[in-house]
């Protein structure tokens, strides 16, 4: 397997939401505000960052990248995925950390260790930038079965051996990272409850909050408006440089 730049392989960013991000993540993920502002200017302003993971000439994974002025505390670590991209594409202040924007991996490759190998090309991409740090904003993959239980909960969760419940988490814990915050507002999807009922394949025929597929938290319906705020975890991965 090789990792590839999609600024050096437009063919590869033309196949890429079919083949991965559209199979991996919920389309309502595709409409936030920030994504749909700043993503192009990806692979124009930080083509370094954005890769793509190839065995042979079919695109397996993939791992996109901002990076972001971050001073190391916890004070001033990012509300969130919204707040932290658009950190990172406005800032005027020198990078002192990259961003993860998001890891997708094929249906047909997961359980294969494809994510490791992604996290380990953010860190290998931020030690060779000169940036001493990875923070991503991670989605539980298990929170999706728990809606209703606060993140700030959630995270808190082990099991019997010490690892995280999470296996998204315990995968990052175990290539070195470190929990540093719980983000229970860390991107906001906000849309016509029309566009919700396409993504989601629910009725909301009434106002209030509802439990959806694939939600890590409930949506929110008023006046004709449907509001998701997307929980995530903060963990920090060192780069050693």
């Amino acid at each position: 397997m090789k990792l590839a730049r999609y600024a050096d392989r437009p063919d590869l960013r033309a196949r890429r939401r079919a083949e991965l991000s559209s199979v991996t993540f919920p389309e309502y993920m595709n409409w936030n505000e920030p994504g749909d502002k700043y993503w192009d200017r990806l692979y124009s302003d930080f083509p370094d960052f954005q890769v793509a993971l190839l065995e042979g000439d079919e695109l397996v994974a993939e791992a996109h990248a901002v990076p972001l002025p971050w001073d190391g505390t916890l004070d001033d670590l990012p509300s969130g995925w919204d707040e932290g991209f658009v950190r990172g594409m406005t800032s005027p202040d020198p990078a002192t950390a990259l961003m993860a924007i998001a890891i997708s991996v094929a249906p047909a490759r997961q359980g294969q260790r494809l994510s490791g190998m992604m996290i380990e090309a953010f860190r290998d991409n931020a030690r060779g930038a000169g940036l001493s740090s990875v923070i991503a904003p991670v989605r539980p993959t298990l929170k999706e079965r728990y809606p209703l239980i606060p993140i700030e909960r959630y995270v808190e969760w082990r099991r019997d051996d010490g690892s995280h419940f999470d296996p998204w988490i315990r995968i990052h814990e175990r290539m070195g990272g470190k929990i540093l915050a719980a983000a229970p507002e860390s991107m906001t999807i906000s849309a016509p409850v029309a566009d919700w009922e396409s993504w989601t394949g629910m009725r909301f025929p009434d106002e209030g909050a509802f439990v959806f597929p694939g939600g890590l938290a409930p949506l929110v319906v008023e006046d004709g408006i449907g509001v998701h705020l997307e929980p995530n975890v903060w963990v920090l991965h060192r780069t050693a440089v």
